[in-house]
């Protein structure tokens, strides 16, 4: 990299006060910076006048993030590549742990899995990218779930409705799955006890982008000969970091 140009890397401190403070002035801003309140008067003066910041009204000598900033923001998000940066962050965790890694999203009641990579050891799986699978049979359909409003979660399984089952595990009651995925949303960590295939097992967590909205899920699947209680913590923490750092890759900022 180029040395840094101290000017750039000031008003890029100025802005990024931001994150934690909806309004500022420029003494606020010359306090927390430690800067001379010219150089401060300068910047921010700088930042108004191209729209990065603009004046909080009704508060003399206050700012906020302006338009500019939006615009740029924006342009970022639409130009993120979900499936792409889902598959990156897949093969990281699964060069972590050599097991099965998916990342899926959700469409109705079905997941629909968008990236994939497979475990050195062979495997049976009925997951394939493009392929969708009920929702409530999965880990990461439930993990999907657990981020819908309760009306959206009632307007796909209505009361009483009896669900299918791909496996003597799978739940079949809406119910038990209601809550079932309200706990899920409480500790953010869902699991598949062999409930879409007879002797797979998998641990997901769930993935935002930018505007705080749960937009996929990350799961590691293991075969039940190498699942265990230690394991599953071990997979758990992993399958954790691995959704998280994806989130961040979206734009999210966990608070």
């Amino acid at each position: 990299m180029g040395r840094a140009v101290p000017a750039v890397s000031r008003a890029l401190d100025i802005l990024e006060l931001f994150l934690d403070a909806t309004t500022l002035s420029t003494p606020q801003i010359v306090e927390r910076l430690n800067l001379p309140r010219t150089t401060v008067h300068e910047l921010v003066g700088t930042l108004a006048e191209r729209g990065y910041l603009t004046p909080a009204g009704g508060q003399p000598a206050h700012y906020r993030l302006g338009l500019r900033l939006f615009q740029l923001g924006s342009g970022f998000a639409e130009n993120i590549d979900l499936v792409r940066e889902a598959q990156d962050v897949a093969t990281e965790v699964a060069s972590a742990c050599d097991e099965a890694v998916h990342v899926a999203i959700l469409d109705g009641t079905d997941v629909v899995y968008i990236a994939r990579v497979d475990s050195t050891h062979p495997v049976r799986m009925v997951s394939a990218v493009g392929r969708r699978l009920p929702a409530h049979c999965t880990g990461l359909g439930k993990m999907l779930l657990s981020g819908l409003s309760p009306e959206s979660f009632d307007a796909r399984y209505p009361a009483g409705q009896r669900l299918p089952a791909m496996t003597p595990r799978s739940i079949t009651s809406v119910t038990r799955l209601r809550l079932l995925v309200t706990a899920i949303a409480a500790t953010g960590v869902a699991y598949d006890d062999a409930e879409s295939n007879d002797d797979v097992y998998c641990v997901a967590a769930p993935v935002y982008d930018h505007s705080g909205t749960m937009v996929a899920a990350m799961s590691i699947s293991v075969p039940g000969a190498r699942w265990s209680p230690q394991r599953r913590d071990e997979w758990t923490e992993l399958v954790r970091r691995g959704s998280a750092g994806l989130s961040e890759r979206l734009g999210y900022q966990a608070h």
